[in-house]
């Protein structure tokens, strides 16, 4: 065999069979060679496939933990780093002296008066054991709401001037008998119930202008509970409402009092500007609330949109719904009777009973919310 020939091993091959001419190749390299081209088995090939796909995984997997431990290694780095200068540096402190208040600071508190019930009768029965209310309940939860909001601003007058309380009479201050099981539930009458509140109302203001020089507002409202007639009447609401013959009494009653100021409306709304900010006051009976999934929300928020259509108020302020909330736009009150069988029907959330007491900053506007509780 000579060089010119092709295969490789002619100095080796021993066989110098060739098969043809083309392939210049001896009988054994060229049965090697073509054993080399054939295709591989099927199952052959799955299972290198499936080894090759194993060792991909592996690497994959051993490449995320690398990466996960390269990452973790700078995080330590960093934290190492910070401890470092923490312990070098040391601590370094800078002084702070107490603020002082500049003197030109005013603020008007508003504390939201609602839903006294005062002659209803709740029994831990009726509620699940949340909650008991009676006559002599209600005298002492009154007494707490007057006492708990003349305290909370004296704390307030630390730090601003205030010299006006409004203090808003937003109705149901008695639940009467409008529904058929009052009369039978009911502690007192509905002239004796009215009576008991308007003293209690009273009492409760001569004791703020006894132990403070606040000068004091009063937007009066009725509520729909007070009505002598079996339906609500809006447009002649008031000629049907206790309560707003109870407001004329009380009006009569301080009308030698300079610092005591009763604003009753004939309508079911009634303005006040406080440093450029409308409040708008009713009791909230106009805003129907069905129950849905907002809870009071969307039908707050639906009814003082239309409401501004009209004539526009910063904010709203309403009683009704024994509840204290604060949709920024308006605040609703809570009620001194607390959970009863009303908040049960309208699935209200349980809450302790309580009023709503905020805050006007001259400057700065609504500034802060806190609940009056009365338990």
């Amino acid at each position: 065999m000579t060089k010119d020939r092709k295969c490789a091993n002619y100095r080796k091959c021993r066989n110098l069979i060739y098969r043809d001419g083309r392939t210049g190749l001896c009988g054994f390299c060229y049965n090697t060679a073509k054993a080399a081209k054939m295709p591989t088995p099927v199952k052959v090939q799955v299972a290198e496939d499936g080894e090759k796909n194993r060792l991909r995984a592996e690497l994959s997997l051993v490449k995320s933990k690398y990466d996960q431990s390269l990452k973790t290694i700078e995080q330590q780095e960093h934290a190492l780093t910070a401890l470092d200068n923490l312990t070098t540096k040391g601590v370094e402190t800078f002084k702070i002296v107490p603020r002082q208040g500049s003197g030109t600071s005013e603020c008007t508190v508003v504390a939201v008066a609602s839903d006294f019930h005062m002659e209803e009768r709740v029994t831990r029965a009726m509620v699940s054991g949340l909650n008991e209310h009676n006559v002599e309940i209600a005298k002492a939860r009154a007494t707490r709401f007057f006492q708990s909001t003349l305290r909370l601003t004296r704390l307030l007058q630390q730090d601003t001037t205030i010299q006006n309380l409004v203090m808003p009479l937003l109705g149901d201050f008695i639940s009467n008998d409008i529904h058929e099981e009052f009369p039978e539930t009911n502690e007192l009458l509905p002239m004796h119930a009215i009576e008991l509140a308007q003293n209690t109302i009273a009492s409760g203001i001569e004791f703020l202008l006894d132990n403070s020089k606040l000068k004091l507002s009063f937007p009066c409202h009725s509520g729909n509970h007070a009505r002598t007639t079996r339906t609500t009447r809006f447009g002649a609401e008031n000629g049907h409402s206790l309560e707003y013959l109870m407001y004329q009494h009380l009006a009569n009653h301080f009308r030698k009092e300079p610092r005591a100021t009763f604003i009753i409306p004939e309508g079911p709304h009634s303005y006040m500007d406080i440093y450029g900010m409308t409040l708008r006051f009713h009791h909230g009976h106009m805003i129907k609330y069905q129950g849905g999934v907002g809870g009071i929300f969307i039908p707050a928020y639906k009814a003082i949109a239309a409401w501004n259509r009209a004539k526009r108020a910063d904010l709203d302020v309403f009683g009704h719904f024994h509840q204290r909330k604060d949709g920024g736009n308006f605040i609703s009150n809570g009620s001194n009777i607390g959970y009863n069988t009303f908040a049960l029907s309208i699935k209200a959330d349980y809450e302790q009973p309580g009023q709503q007491l905020f805050m006007i900053d001259k400057r700065r506007g609504r500034t802060c919310t806190w609940p009056i509780l009365v338990e």
